[in-house]
């Protein structure tokens, strides 16, 4: 497809969507999504480092990975203090995204629950914004007005799964497709009443549907028991998904080219590495009191001059050098900085599974990663067992090793890969693309829209 005037683009964002679900010999009967296969191309979507939802739908939409745009996660470091990490937002963006550029060139765009986009930021056209809006007494929309004529007609809008960390499975599910029957239901509303040549949409029950069944329905997790009765949960989803994106298709024509994509994959958690319990355990945290139960991090006192490094708990871990001259009571020299941070890794890299077994640890630099190094980023970024085990923060463990997660319980993290679809015939119909960078998304989607991408976006477009 060449870009030409008055073609229009379509994103339709299913956050977490797995590979193996949509392309894999055991992929579901997904017959909408399967037909914009069949019509161009597919293929696995390399996430960024690290593959969470904030930041690589940001990463996606700028073409710009998060070292450059100084964002690691949906909790960052606001400054070098030991103040807890505060939620990122859309003013955390300062790279130009998609719908800014179009916007500037006199385009037309809608903008759908994609993350980090509270609060909602000028457009030429409108942007409802998704997860991390507080809630429904701010202002969520742009322009202002927008709010009341979406709530007019859906009553509610929703920005996400309610409480998704639950053992209430049935209500659970219930609470999901009640996200993506809204999400979808305002879609076409804006579809059918708002002008556009750029629309995107971010469903996230996806996501939350993984984190809350995949026990339930991968064989091979820890917890699976065959014949459950959430056994197909997660394959009925996907269909109702597919149904819904179908009648979204039904709304375009050949004039659009439309992408399904999603920003990471996921797969079985199989359990936790209580990351600063282990350092504490290596003699590189200290604390002032032992807390006699299992507690935060944050809520415990540590005792600074004699800490050399910390952590934050999550899909991944984040560790901290105590810095001298760059923490505020930072201990460790900047001439020892290096081999430190070496020396970490390793130990960090040889740590065996309860059972013995190694556990596949990665630890990378944010320079090895990123091309600029930009806000506070970590000193390590490390995956636990592959990401198949979350990093808990939490300390006064009675072992580094637990089968649950600290903030609530989890099935699922996610995996490096997600998903790319595009009905344009880039070489033959049903072509699939091999390792494509979730960097060239925005390229390509300016390229479609006959604009040219910025110099300093990362990846090269499709087409």
């Amino acid at each position: 497809m060449t870009a030409e005037e008055g073609k229009r683009v379509l994103v339709i964002g299913l956050d977490c969507a797995a590979p193996e679900f949509v392309f894999g010999p055991g992929r579901f009967a997904l017959p909408n999504i399967q037909s914009l296969m069949e019509a161009g191309c597919w293929g696995r979507l390399e996430s960024c480092h690290p593959p969470i939802t904030v930041p690589a739908w940001s990463c996606m939409m700028t073409g710009k990975d998060p070292g450059t745009l100084g964002c690691y996660g949906f909790r960052n470091r606001r400054d070098r203090s030991y103040d807890p990490l505060r939620v990122s937002t859309s003013a955390d963006v300062k790279e130009a995204r998609v719908w800014d550029i179009l916007s500037a060139a006199g385009k037309e765009v809608v903008v759908l629950g994609v993350p980090q986009t509270y609060p909602p930021t000028p457009v030429k056209g409108c942007l409802v914004s998704g997860i991390l809006t507080p809630d429904s007494s701010v202002e969520y929309t742009y322009p202002t007005t927008l709010k009341g004529e979406l709530e007019a007609h859906c009553e509610e809008y929703l920005f996400d799964v309610a409480d998704y960390r639950t053992d209430d499975k049935a209500a659970l599910i219930d609470r999901c497709y009640a996200l993506m029957h809204n999400r979808f239901d305002v879609a076409d509303y804006l579809m059918a009443n708002k002008p556009w040549d750029f629309f995107m949409m971010v469903e996230m029950g996806v996501d939350r549907v993984h984190h809350g069944f995949w026990s339930c329905c991968d064989p091979s997790h820890p917890r699976f028991e065959a014949g459950n009765e959430y056994e197909h949960v997660i394959r009925e989803y996907y269909e109702a998904v597919d149904d819904r994106i179908g009648d979204i298709l039904s709304r375009v024509g050949d004039e659009t080219a439309v992408m399904v994509v999603s920003d990471h994959g996921a797969k079985a958690l199989q359990g936790g590495f209580c990351i600063n319990q282990w350092l504490i355990d290596e003699g590189l945290l200290r604390l002032l009191e032992e807390p006699e139960v299992a507690t935060r991090l944050e809520d415990c006192k540590v005792d600074w001059p004699n800490t050399k490094v910390w952590s934050t708990g999550g899909y991944y871990a984040r560790l901290f050098i105590n810095l001298e001259g760059r923490e505020p009571e930072g201990v460790v020299r900047v001439k020892d900085y290096a081999a430190l941070r070496d020396e970490i890794a390793q130990k960090i890299e040889s740590v065996s599974r309860p059972d013995g077994s190694p556990m596949h640890n990665r630890v990378f630099k944010p320079e090895e990663l990123y091309q600029s190094v930009r806000g506070v980023a970590p000193d390590l970024i490390v995956y636990l067992d592959d990401l198949h085990r979350r990093a808990v923060g939490t300390v006064g463990m009675d072992s580094v090793h637990t089968s649950t997660n600290d903030t609530g319980p989890d099935e699922a993290n996610h995996a490096q890969h997600g998903i790319f679809i595009m009905d344009d015939k880039i070489g033959g119909a049903g072509e699939e693309l091999q390792e494509t960078s979730i960097l060239s998304v925005a390229p390509t989607v300016l390229r479609l829209l006959n604009q040219e991408p910025p110099d300093d976006m990362q990846a090269e477009s499709l087409v």
